[in-house]
């Protein structure tokens, strides 16, 4: 029951899709990989199965986003912080998978530490021998540092540009202090030289087809999450504080509670995405903590369109894809043409490419609507027009009113009632 009232009515048909077609390409790319011939157009390469898989990895850190800053009006600028922090839990793990196989043989500690002279495992690598423990790593870190972060943040009452400021500053402080080799992370040069991920080779090609898989699943029950937490009563009171934070309060609501419940949540999604992102790319280091990084999440948001939870996830596919292709193409100036999209999209998709088709077919429905009531008020109403098109009450009012010669007749204010004619 208490699932029920929380989670409502927010699968949509789009969702549904959305969905659909992430499944559906978590089955067909594994076998147009394995299965299909290399000399075939239809194979897929295994380069491009990495970066395909990368892609939806950024996709759903953009779905992250947008949980917090479509749905509850928090703009975050250090969501690279939660992806990375995720990204270096997988990443000790698949480190610890490496054993004595490493430069220095060393069965515990590894090449870096060896290197570095250290004589023990720190107390904080202990545990991350085990997968398990690992992907408890992967949702418990970001998600507790997002929320004793947001405690203090919230209950501060540290909102818009100072709020986006102070998490910019989170991902800063983290990103120095991975640099440093004493952290035990491996410093500049990160994690890396990676092995086996559940007793299978990271650089075979089944085991890059299944984590392509993997990607695609977490992106649909990201999605599926998304929906159903912002189709809820929650949903609903998360658009209440990001359009009326202080009205939400009088009326007795508490929204440092409704933010920190959608931060937390957002930054654990986070840190799943950066933990499948991790043996893809074979690597995680500082550089992953960088404010860059964050800002650019932004960037895939706004062009997709915020509060439409497809929106990101095309905005983040659309901008890396051009990233990717333009950097071979126009490798001089390549950052040019992306920040002339950028740009494009802010003076003539300011709700981005999703949020302005949904208003384009809403102006179409309400255009047909009004036109349809005028129709039924002269009386010319078509009855296969009203099937299709006709929705609303007041609507199948105005059709009736021309079926039976025009509305009823009212009776006069102030005045007798009309006697019928002898």
């Amino acid at each position: 029951m208490i699932t029920g009232r929380f989670f409502a009515n927010g699968v949509t048909p789009r969702v549904l899709i959305t969905m659909a077609v992430l499944i559906a390409l978590a089955a067909l790319v594994p076998i147009l990989h394995l299965a299909v011939p290399r000399g075939s157009a239809f194979h897929v390469p295994a380069y491009a199965v990495a970066l395909f898989g990368k892609y939806l990895c950024y996709a759903l850190l953009a779905l992250a986003l947008d949980l917090v800053w479509g749905y509850c009006g928090i703009l975050s600028l250090g969501h690279g912080a939660f992806f990375a922090l995720g990204g270096y839990a997988m990443g000790m793990y698949l480190m610890r998978q490496i054993g004595s196989r490493g430069v220095y043989g060393n069965p515990i500690l590894p090449d870096f530490m060896v290197f570095l002279n250290w004589k023990e495992l720190p107390w904080y690598w202990y545990g991350f021998d085990q997968f398990w423990f690992a992907m408890l790593m992967v949702l418990a870190v970001p998600g507790l540092l997002a929320f004793v972060f947001g405690w203090f943040a919230f209950r501060s009452r540290v909102t818009g540009v100072y709020l986006s400021i102070i998490t910019q500053a989170l991902t800063y402080a983290l990103l120095l202090a991975f640099f440093r080799n004493d952290m035990g992370f491996g410093g500049n040069n990160g994690l890396t030289d990676f092995k086996d991920i559940l007793g299978f080779s990271v650089q075979a090609g089944s085991t890059r087809a299944a984590l392509f898989s993997a990607s695609a699943i977490a992106l649909s029950l990201g999605v599926l999450f998304v929906a159903l937490v912002t189709g809820s009563k929650y949903g609903k009171l998360m658009v209440a504080v990001r359009d009326a934070e202080s009205r939400t309060r009088f009326i007795g609501w508490r929204p440092e509670n409704i933010k920190l419940f959608a931060f937390t949540a957002s930054a654990m999604m986070a840190g799943i995405a950066g933990a499948l992102y991790v043996p893809q790319v074979g690597i995680i280091n500082p550089g992953e903590f960088a404010p860059a990084n964050s800002i650019e999440v932004v960037v895939w948001t706004a062009v997709g369109g915020r509060a439409t939870i497809v929106g990101p996830i095309v905005g983040a596919l659309l901008i890396n894809g051009a990233k990717s292709w333009f950097t071979a193409a126009l490798p001089e100036i390549w950052l040019f043409a992306l920040g002339g999209i950028f740009i494009a999209t802010t003076l003539f998709l300011p709700r981005g490419i999703v949020g302005t088709l949904d208003d384009w077919r809403a102006g179409r429905k309400a255009k047909s609507a009004a036109r349809i009531a005028e129709e039924g008020d002269r009386g010319e109403i078509d009855p296969s027009q009203e099937q299709h098109v006709v929705a609303g009450p007041k609507e199948r009012a105005a059709v009736l009113d021309g079926r039976r010669g025009g509305p009823e007749p009212q009776p006069r204010r102030g005045g007798p009632e009309p006697q019928p004619a002898e």
